[in-house]
């Protein structure tokens, strides 16, 4: 499903967190919106999702009327540890428990648990598991409604690295094997740069750049956006590395 955004404003209160914004996301690629805190990334994403009110043309597949299944992991996931691990991935496929569930609804949710290999713990609680699981539990909940579009606002903000890279990893992976089209939220530059098509720089609601992130990240942008010095060099695989050196005096 191609998103296209065009002149996207959001305002809360006199607040304005995004400011005519355009871009656009196609399938089979993996967009990732970087920018510091307050930007408008969540609000970006909370839009596309219908979740926020805002000004501005969405657009998908050329239409403006938002498609039923959209897979969205917000931010701050209110799950209910008293859930199981299936309870709550179908959750992504029903909406609300206590319907019926008809056995194709769960065929998609076993099939979706097992390619995360997730199925063992399938019968556990939510409050069972540790961090990393649970995220993947909630790629999963994303997931189960079988989307085009797969919204993902910080999956890996509060993960260790090595769930930090499962978590892309898989996020990556279903992207190229579903076709489908995917915005991802995140803080690491060098996660960005490792796992995205292209690279969307936002800054204080407006888009700084877009491109490829060997196009995008640069010491100049990392220093104008981020207020940080920093050295770029290529690992073995060829893949950009940023490290932070220091952070620059306020303007």
């Amino acid at each position: 499903m191609k998103l296209t955004i065009e002149g996207l404003s959001v305002r809360y209160g006199t607040t304005q967190a995004i400011d005519a914004l355009d871009v656009a996301a196609h399938p089979g690629e993996v967009l990732a919106v970087i920018g510091p805190n307050g930007s408008g990334k969540s609000s970006l994403v909370k839009a596309v999702a219908g979740l926020v009110k805002h000004d501005g043309v969405i657009r998908f597949d050329g239409s403006t009327v938002r498609p039923e299944r959209i897979g969205y992991m917000p931010q701050d996931i209110g799950a209910r540890a008293a859930l199981t691990v299936l309870e709550a991935v179908l959750l992504g496929r029903l909406g609300r428990l206590g319907l019926r569930v008809r056995p194709d609804d769960l065929a998609a949710v076993e099939a979706v648990l097992g390619e995360l290999d997730l199925m063992p713990l399938a019968s556990r609680y939510l409050g069972e598991l540790s961090g990393g699981q649970r995220q993947l539990v909630f790629l999963a909940q994303a997931l189960a409604s079988e989307p085009a579009l797969l919204l993902l606002d910080e999956p890996i903000s509060a993960l260790d690295i090595r769930h930090q890279l499962e978590v892309m990893e898989i996020a990556l992976s279903m992207t190229k094997s579903r076709d489908l089209t995917t915005l991802v939220i995140l803080h690491d530059l060098n996660i960005a740069a490792r796992f995205a098509d292209r690279v969307l720089v936002m800054r204080s609601g407006r888009a700084v750049c877009c491109g490829r992130p060997e196009a995008v990240i640069d010491t100049a942008m990392v220093a104008s956006v981020f207020g940080v010095e920093a050295s770029l060099s290529i690992d073995p695989q060829g893949r950009l590395i940023v490290t932070p050196l220091r952070a620059l005096a306020a303007a």
